[in-house]
């Protein structure tokens, strides 16, 4: 199995085999993220939502071998690409990101990881009998406002205590003049869901136009 190195240089290469959806400032954010809910002790299981072929996944499965094995992984993701937009969204169109549960196999066997728990579907249909009971971290990378918006809207109500949800493509112009703006949805899910709770978030910088946002639960 790979595990994890003190020099971590799987960062590097799993950025490499996947430069077009993550990048090293994404990873180590993540791994930061998960690191600290994994070694804090928070109960539940960690999601993400939005796989794709599972190279993202396959580092969180790697962070928990080496911190916290018995963990459970789950992954969320239609598996048909992208759903339709709404008109708070842009760049991306319905259908893109398409991709498959095979592929999601493979990075798992190429990295020698042991295969998470796999849920096919739409968020709207999956999440509401499929998210585990508690979740200690998320990773939400749904791209358009409605995927995220339901994304929230089942799990923060099952997030533990001290428990960490990091959002891909919120993009704050003045919290973080480098972050990417392309994908609008994402901001305005996020405020629409959290502003009416009082909720902030933390907007995270990296070297690049990392685009991200935390919600820690106190």
């Amino acid at each position: 199995m790979t595990q994890l190195t003190s020099g971590n240089a799987v960062i590097y290469e799993l950025a490499a085999a996947n430069e077009n959806m993550t990048d090293i400032d994404r990873l180590s954010n993540l791994y930061w993220a998960l690191l600290s809910v994994l070694r804090g002790g928070v109960p539940g299981a960690v999601v993400e939502l939005g796989c794709n072929a599972g190279l993202t996944s396959v580092f969180f499965g790697m962070v928990i071998a080496t911190e916290d094995p018995a963990r459970e992984l789950h992954l969320f993701d239609s598996f048909e690409g992208l759903p339709k937009p709404s008109a708070f969204d842009a760049y991306l169109k319905e259908g893109d990101c398409r991709t498959s549960i095979d592929a999601v196999h493979e990075s798992f066997a190429h990295w020698g990881v042991p295969l998470p728990d796999i849920h096919p579907g739409w968020f709207e249909d999956t999440l509401p009998s499929q998210l585990p009971s508690q979740v200690a971290f998320a990773y939400l990378d749904g791209d358009f406002y409605n995927s995220i918006l339901v994304s929230l809207q089942h799990v923060w109500p099952q997030l533990a205590t001290g428990g960490s949800i990091l959002i891909d493509d919120y993009c704050d112009s003045e919290r973080n003049p480098r972050a990417w703006d392309g994908l609008p949805g994402v901001k305005k899910a996020c405020d629409d869901y959290f502003g009416p709770l009082g909720v902030t978030g933390r907007v995270l910088v990296g070297s690049g136009d990392l685009a991200f946002i935390e919600y820690r639960k106190s």
